[in-house]
């Protein structure tokens, strides 16, 4: 297509030239002109519309994520990788802008992106009534699920059983803020990382560990002894936390969400980290 348009504003560049080495009258030539300037603004509309949002083709957007919730955000060596981030660099593709990734602590990321420090953020974030105060979000890109981890032998068999426990949480986290709310801080341990919850709980210093199903799911697959409760915790939808205000970013980030739905880019992601089994 470039190519293509290159060629385009050439042969209408030529045109106006001999317009201009000619006895036409002056109207002419000025029409030629302003037709050379119709058609090279044309041009690049088209490239924009191509790369994606306009406002943000060619640009780097900074993406705020705490990378310790696999397979939604993770390190891989020196990498960060995920469902989150192929997500957010599928957005950003389409909108023509490239991605830079800031790895902190959870509860440090709705400030970065208050602060402007990181243009969005993606790390399973759910959507609740206090973040909304704080951050704008996008439409929602995938659904989660909180699940309870306990040993294989454990007494909790239930959610009822909870009550009384001491339940590792990651903090900052929905897993946090509803079991905090359930079950009161006295029965809430707070951990940096979701591993160092289930690291408590397999040397028996906490009861039971709430956190997202499919962090969940990896753990219980890496750590003998444990297992997870039949019945979830708590269900939400997760999204991208933008600056409050900034509707022009997420206008282009729900247009790009919506994209990736349509070509079935979004459930090609979560299929390369989450199988059915």
């Amino acid at each position: 297509m470039k190519k293509k348009l290159a060629a385009i504003a050439m042969a209408t560049a030529m045109a106006a030239s001999l317009a201009a080495c000619s006895s036409k009258p002056a109207e002419t030539t000025a029409a030629a002109e302003e037709n050379e300037e119709t058609t090279a603004e044309a041009a690049e509309g088209s490239e924009a519309a191509e790369a994606g949002d306009s406002a943000f083709a060619g640009k780097t957007l900074v993406m705020s994520t705490n990378a310790e919730f696999a397979p939604y955000e993770y390190h891989d060596g020196n990498d960060i990788v995920g469902i989150d981030v192929d997500i957010a660099n599928a957005i950003c593709e389409d909108m023509g802008a490239s991605l830079e990734i800031t790895d902190v602590a959870f509860d440090s990321i709705i400030p970065e992106v208050q602060s402007g420090k990181a243009d969005f953020a993606a790390a399973g974030m759910t959507v609740t009534e206090d973040r909304q105060t704080q951050v704008d979000f996008s439409d929602t890109y995938a659904t989660g699920v909180q699940s309870v981890i306990v040993t294989e032998d454990s007494d909790i068999k239930s959610l009822d059983d909870l009550k009384g426990k001491q339940i590792g949480v990651q903090q900052g986290t929905t897993g946090d803020l509803y079991s905090t709310d359930d079950f009161g801080e006295e029965s809430v341990q707070r951990f940096s990382k979701g591993a160092d919850a289930v690291q408590a709980l397999s040397t028996g210093k906490i009861d039971a560990v709430i956190i997202d199903n499919k962090p969940a799911q990896v753990f219980v697959d890496e750590n003998d002894g444990l297992k997870l409760l039949e019945t979830p915790y708590a269900e939400e939808e997760y999204a991208i936390a933008v600056k409050k205000g900034n509707t022009e970013l997420l206008d282009a980030i729900n247009a790009s969400i919506a994209n990736l739905e349509e070509s079935g880019k979004l459930d090609e992601i979560v299929a390369k980290y989450i199988t059915a089994e």
